[in-house]
C-alpha cells in the first residue's frame, strides 16, 4: 500500500474525538462570510513521513513570524480548493503540483480572521528542491508526521487576546512552535487520521 492510499483509508475512518471547527471566539467576532482559503499539508513519501512547514517572514501583515502550511485565499480563477493550495504552494515554496499526489480534503477551520481553511493532503518526493518566496516565508523545515499526530504532543495553552482568555493548541517541535489554526488542523488531522 502506498503512503497516498494508506493515508486516503486513514482520513475515511470516523475520528476518535471531536473535530476543532474554528477559533472559539464569539460568532459575532467572526466575518459574517468567511473567505475561503486552503493550505496544502505536504507529507513527504518517505519510510517515516514528515510534513513541510513554512515560518512566515516577520514583514507579512497577517501572522507574521507564525509557522504554518503553504497556502492562502482563493483566487477567482481556482477551480476548487485543491487549485488555490497547490497554486499557494508553489508561489510560497516553489513545489511544482505535478510534484504532489493528491490525497483529499481534511476538515475546514475557520479561524478569528475571517478565514474558512480547508486542508487539502499532499503525498510528495521526499528531498524537493524547494525555493521559499523571500517575500512570504523565512524558512522551511520539516517535521516527522508520527510526531505531528501524536495528541501527547498537542498541549492546549491560553493567552488574553481582546479583552478575553483564549484557548488554542500549541506544538512544539525543536525550536519551533506551531500554534493557533495551523495546530488545531493538526490535532483534527490526528484525530481522523489515528496514526500508528
Amino acid at each position: 500500500m502506498t503512503l497516498a492510499e494508506r493515508l486516503a483509508e486513514a482520513m475515511a475512518r470516523i475520528p476518535i474525538g471531536e473535530l476543532l471547527t474554528g477559533d472559539g471566539v464569539e460568532s459575532h467576532e467572526m466575518a459574517a462570510v468567511p473567505t475561503a482559503a486552503a493550505v496544502l499539508v505536504p507529507i513527504t513519501d518517505r519510510v517515516e513521513p514528515g510534513v513541510v512547514l513554512t515560518q512566515r517572514t516577520e514583514t507579512l501583515r497577517n501572522h507574521a513570524g507564525q509557522i504554518a502550511f503553504p497556502g492562502g485565499r482563493a483566487d477567482p480563477g481556482d477551480v476548487d480548493l485543491v487549485a488555490t493550495a497547490l497554486r499557494e504552494a508553489e508561489e510560497e515554496i516553489g513545489l511544482p503540483p505535478r510534484a504532489v499526489t493528491v490525497v483529499g480534503l481534511a476538515d475546514r477551520y475557520r479561524t478569528v480572521t475571517g478565514f474558512e481553511v480547508t486542508p487539502v493532503l499532499g503525498v510528495i518526493p521526499p528531498d524537493l528542491t524547494l525555493t521559499p518566496s523571500e517575500a512570504e516565508v523565512a524558512s522551511l523545515f520539516e517535521v516527522p508526521l508520527a510526531y505531528l499526530l501524536d495528541p501527547a504532543h498537542h498541549h492546549r495553552v491560553s493567552a488574553p487576546w481582546r479583552g478575553r482568555t483564549r484557548h488554542f493548541y500549541e506544538i512544539l517541535w525543536n525550536d519551533r512552535r506551531i500554534w493557533g489554526a495551523t495546530a488545531a488542523m493538526i490535532v483534527n488531522l490526528s484525530r481522523r487520521l489515528q496514526w500508528a
